[in-house]
């Protein structure tokens, strides 16, 4: 038998399946495209894997109620199959304290995906309903997990880790497309070339060329190599004159991290390592202006602890500050008893004055607050961080004002992931500054896919990115995603790197994701058509 003729009969077999072996199938694809995602990026695997989902809605058609339940069922299994290997090491988080969450943890790495897989179900009923018989069947599945993806990313608080866009990543050349369409304008192309093949099995007649979708996608995806070469050709790195950035990655385990008692530990480790030398000719901190440590570096309210403020102060020689992250007090009057508080950014100068705060905006679910809080609470749940009644969000997202550089947009842990939450386009920054905490992960793929994601921020908005994370991956990134410095995961050390200067606003910057709304609203109206002439 021929490749097309084997090909068309593996179609074939999956259009037929139902029951156990049809969800066993998308199971299977769905599991084997998260090696799409990094540390892996093995985005070609998608050519095989998003074809299955083609036949799969195919294949629903026999179904009751125009297919529309079992192509949700599928889309269901395929989704779970994606977000179990993708998302595993957040069971990582609930080992730390484990007598308190270890009995959580399967509900962490199976509740989790399975509620995310919902989103996949969605879109893979949107698509039934709006399927056609012909290639532009594939329009329809990428509009429809475009717009499933997209309100993933949105719905009670969001969550768009792994979004299919970030298959188009790597090589960096693909990523430069981001510029103009953003995460969610790259999720639709990635559906749309890596589904093509599905339609390989429709067979020449009448008229019919299913080689055509392929080819097509195949020259968009070689169109993007070569928009993304030659914009990375045509824009080198460049520096900001005069700023030198120093980023101390501690590697402190959690239970350190988070305990009272190691605050002589944990600042002496601070305070040591910030001062390193990093070559011969290396002075320590002398030789920065800028030096940077990770989210929530202490286990106190570092204003409160006037011996830590001194020993700051007393570390950073003149014309250098600290930007730091620790977590905040609220303003309450004294003797009040503090139980909540602020995930925060300082930054503070050599004589150990705060001159800037910023208070993380969007907290993380379970992890710094619990849905119905005072209800979960009530019932003896707590959040991860243990803090009671969650973490307070900040009330806006603001640049902060650093002496001697541009001034910084702060992000803080996972608001890196938010693609549409940067960047305040009156309030246009010079550099982007991310500090986390991925220590709770683990050395997993966790750290690799957060970096991931922070670098496509400096692609779409013309950006540099600068990362501190506690156990890494620390990285400085200038705007168009290349890595100018890096420190890798599960490392203690610093990085030390000049800053890479900003770019012009890029499409995406100034418009958003109107082009997305364009891309939709177009391939709606395309298939909408299509369906109507057969």
């Amino acid at each position: 038998m021929t490749a097309a003729g084997n090909l068309r009969a593996a179609g074939l077999a999956i259009i037929l399946a139902w029951g156990w072996k049809r969800a066993a199938v998308a199971l299977v694809a769905g599991a084997l495209s998260a090696l799409a995602m990094a540390p892996f990026n093995a985005w070609p695997v998608l050519f095989v894997t998003f074809p299955v989902a083609v036949w799969l809605i195919d294949g629903a058609g026999a179904g009751r109620h125009r297919g529309v339940p079992a192509a949700a069922m599928a889309g269901w299994w395929f989704g779970l199959g994606y977000f179990v290997p993708g998302l595993y090491w957040i069971g990582y988080a609930f080992l730390v304290d484990a007598p308190t969450f270890a009995w959580l943890l399967p509900f962490a790495i199976l509740g989790l995906p399975a509620y995310l897989a919902l989103f996949t179900a969605l879109g893979f009923a949107l698509a039934r309903l709006i399927w056609t018989r012909d290639a532009s069947r594939v329009i329809a599945l990428a509009a429809s997990l475009t717009l499933s993806e997209w309100l993933r990313g949105h719905a009670l608080t969001g969550f768009p880790w792994n979004a299919f866009g970030y298959a188009l990543t790597e090589p960096l050349a693909l990523a430069q497309t981001a510029s103009l369409i953003g995460l969610w304008g790259l999720t639709f192309l990635a559906v749309a070339i890596f589904a093509s093949p599905g339609v390989l099995i429709d067979g020449s007649s009448r008229g019919r060329k299913p080689w055509l979708a392929p080819v097509m996608a195949l020259v968009l995806l070689a169109a993007m190599a070569v928009f993304g070469a030659v914009r990375l050709s045509l824009q080198p790195t460049a520096m900001v004159a005069n700023v030198k950035l120093r980023i101390m990655q501690p590697n402190l385990q959690q239970d350190v991290r988070f305990n009272y008692s190691a605050k002589a530990e944990v600042m002496q480790k601070y305070l040591t390592l910030s001062d390193r030398a990093s070559g011969p000719q290396s002075t320590g901190v002398r030789d920065v202006n800028i030096l940077i440590w990770p989210e929530s570096a202490f286990p106190f309210f570092l204003t409160r602890e006037a011996d830590a403020m001194a020993q700051i102060a007393d570390l950073l020689p003149k014309g250098t500050v600290l930007i730091t992250g620790s977590v905040r007090a609220p303003d309450v009057p004294p003797g009040t008893r503090i139980t909540r508080a602020y995930n925060s950014i300082y930054v503070i100068d050599h004589d150990g004055s705060v001159l800037s705060v910023y208070d993380k905006l969007h907290l993380v679910p379970f992890g710094e607050f619990l849905p119905f809080q005072d209800w979960m609470e009530k019932i003896g749940l707590v959040q991860l961080t243990k803090v009671q009644g969650g973490f307070i969000p900040g009330r806006r997202r603001r640049t902060m004002e650093i002496p001697n550089a541009p001034r910084a947009l702060p992000l803080i842990c996972y608001e890196a992931i938010f693609p549409g939450d940067v960047a305040e386009r009156d309030d246009r920054p010079g550099w982007i500054v991310n500090l986390t905490n991925d220590g709770w992960f683990g050395i997993s793929t966790g750290p690799y896919q957060h970096l991931q994601q922070a670098r496509l921020r400096a692609v779409e908005q013309g950006l540099p990115v600068v990362r501190a994370a506690n156990t890494g991956i620390s990285a400085v990134i200038d705007p168009l995603g290349r890595t100018v410095a890096r420190l890798g995961l599960g490392l203690e050390g610093v990085l030390d790197s000049g800053l890479p200067s900003a770019i012009p606003p890029t499409i995406y910057a100034r418009a958003g994701d109107i082009p997305l709304a364009i891309m939709i609203a177009s391939a709606l109206i395309f298939v909408t058509r299509r369906r109507a002439a057969k």
